[in-house]
């Protein structure tokens, strides 16, 4: 399933969301310019290497402290797909959380879902020295908020089955829903695999982390909508 939008309008310009959204697409680009070995390297020196921020011991040359990573991570991605993907999430879900929080507290909030997912995957493979880069933690936990803000949404889907395609409006509970149970059983597969691919346990910890940040980011007069019409 893959969202394409909401039937929410955002009531205010999301200033935060676009801003975000260019961020990372001109952080793409440039690395999009560069040599492959360039770009290899650019991910190496700017992705968040477990096994770096455990031991305190550099894997790569950094001009900077490796906790650094944390946050330069979540702007760095390892391809066209990571990159749109991600950022067709965060502009379909993004606007009405920041709408429901306000431009302020909605960046701090992206920021704590992204450090929350961050370390999530840490602690479930701390001796990886495998890159994580990306946007999809914090990303995760718009989804999280926007989950408990607006279940009964809809969202128009595209559904692929081999050639077989459809366009179906269908409640954001199920898409978010169907998203985080893909994550969590995908997680439990590849719990032990040290190799590279998705960072799953990141996305269910930014996931849960905007669920618990909610409510104390959002807005006093926005309700938490979820289970109730």
């Amino acid at each position: 399933m893959l969202p394409l939008r909401d039937n929410i309008p955002a009531q205010r310009f999301p200033a935060v969301t676009i801003g975000l959204i260019a961020a990372n697409v001109a952080v793409f680009l440039y690395q999009y310019l560069l040599t492959p070995q360039s770009a290899q390297r650019m991910i190496f020196l700017y992705g968040l290497i477990p096994r770096e921020l455990t031991s305190g011991v550099p894997l790569v040359p950094h001009p900077f402290p490796v906790e650094v990573t944390l946050f330069t991570s979540m702007f760095v991605h390892g391809g066209f797909f990571h990159v749109g993907g991600n950022m067709l999430y965060l502009w379909i879900f993004g606007n009405n959380v920041e709408d429901a929080m306000g431009h302020a507290r909605f960046v701090l909030f992206y920021v704590l879902s992204g450090l929350a997912a961050a370390f999530s995957q840490v602690a479930t493979g701390p001796n990886s020295a495998i890159p994580m880069v990306g946007a999809s933690g914090a990303v995760s936990g718009v989804l999280g908020a926007y989950l408990l803000l607006y279940p009964h949404a809809r969202v128009l889907t595209l559904i692929t089955l081999g050639w077989f395609w459809r366009l179906v409006e269908i409640p954001a509970l199920i898409v978010l829903g169907f998203w985080i149970v893909v994550q969590v059983l995908n997680g439990l597969l590849t719990f032990n695999f040290q190799g590279g691919g998705v960072a799953w346990f990141a996305h269910i910890g930014g996931f849960a982390a905007g669920m618990a940040l909610l409510p104390f980011c959002k807005r006093r007069t926005v309700p938490v909508r979820l289970f109730r019409r």
